[in-house]
């Protein structure tokens, strides 16, 4: 039997306290959230009418993957949000609403969430490649001449934040002293070096399985109680980062991927890119499941289905 595919999950059992382009967020507890995931795609920051299979749960454990078994042994005393990815028995939630969870939901702990998306780029690509062949820039930072699309940055990987928008609005590309204003002096460099270091692990890590990690977008909050920065939401998943087979890498062209540029290219080359109310074809939902599974597996080292078993042992 096919595994549904979930657009909505609107519990009614707990609070919701918000609803973003593919994740709802319920009220666990005094400090906790339940962070749900479901198989909504968004391209262009519109949410496509239908979803991808598996897609929730995809995103939700490679999240775990790298917050328990990668980062910690790379980045000692890196904090992060995740707390179970079972939920408690004191959560009274229906039979249903527990089906409908499994392997798609994290409890977390709340924090202040900074207003700002953390991006790192290790290469020139998307709309940074357009933006360096118009200016010479990327998110205002000066680049060195020459550069082909998608080449690695020849300093190494750079700090490009942007805003972070309301669902239906577009982020905007800002400078890191920008950014610095937004989530203020105290915190600024703590954030920069932290998803610099995150990405530079993550990206030696994903190279060695066969995948490169172009570039990767973070969220940080604040532990308010200890004043310390914290990695938050979804971490080095195909939403949030664009992940390239490292053995088809050329530079000087668009690359392969494991993640959603197969439906952006589809949205554009129909004429879709930016409008509201469009499905995707069967092939194209289908073709962008099985590159969300293939990065699973080659990042994990095991099938989803493997990963879902463990939750229920």
């Amino acid at each position: 039997m096919a595994t549904p595919i979930v657009t909505s999950l609107s519990l009614s059992s707990l609070p919701l306290v918000a609803k973003g382009k593919v994740r709802e967020i319920y009220e666990a507890s005094d400090s906790t959230l339940l962070l749900a995931t479901t198989d909504r795609i968004s391209a262009y920051d519109v949410i496509l009418e239908n979803g991808v299979q598996n897609k929730g749960a995809v995103l939700t454990l490679i999240t775990n993957h790298w917050l328990r078994v990668v980062l910690p042994k790379q980045i000692p005393g890196l904090k992060h949000h995740l707390v179970s990815l079972n939920i408690p028995a004191s959560l009274n939630l229906t039979p249903e609403e527990r089906k409908q969870l499994r392997g798609r939901s994290m409890i977390v702990n709340k924090y202040r969430v900074f207003p700002v998306e953390a991006i790192v780029r290790g290469y020139i690509t998307g709309s940074s490649w357009n933006e360096y062949q118009k200016t010479g820039t990327v998110h205002g930072l000066p680049q060195p001449g020459g550069l082909k699309q998608c080449q690695a940055f020849p300093d190494g990987p750079i700090y490009t934040p942007s805003t972070k928008a309301p669902v239906g609005e577009k982020d905007e590309n800002i400078t890191p002293d920008q950014a610095r204003k937004i989530v203020g002096e105290k915190y600024a460099d703590r954030i920069e070096s932290l998803a610099l270091s995150i990405y530079k692990a993550a990206h030696e890590y994903a190279l060695e399985r066969g995948i490169i990690v172009a570039d990767t977008k973070f969220e940080f909050g604040l532990d308010e109680e200890t004043d310390e920065v914290v990695l938050v939401d979804e971490v080095l998943t195909p939403d949030s980062s664009r992940f390239w087979p490292a053995a088809e890498y050329e530079p000087g062209r668009d690359q392969k991927s494991f993640d959603k540029q197969y439906l952006r290219d589809w949205l554009t080359s129909h004429g879709l890119k930016g409008k509201e109310g469009v499905s995707m074809t069967e092939d194209v939902a289908t073709h962008t499941g099985a590159k969300y599974l293939e990065a699973f597996q080659l990042l994990t080292g095991e099938s989803l289905d493997q990963a879902l078993a463990k939750l229920e042992g």
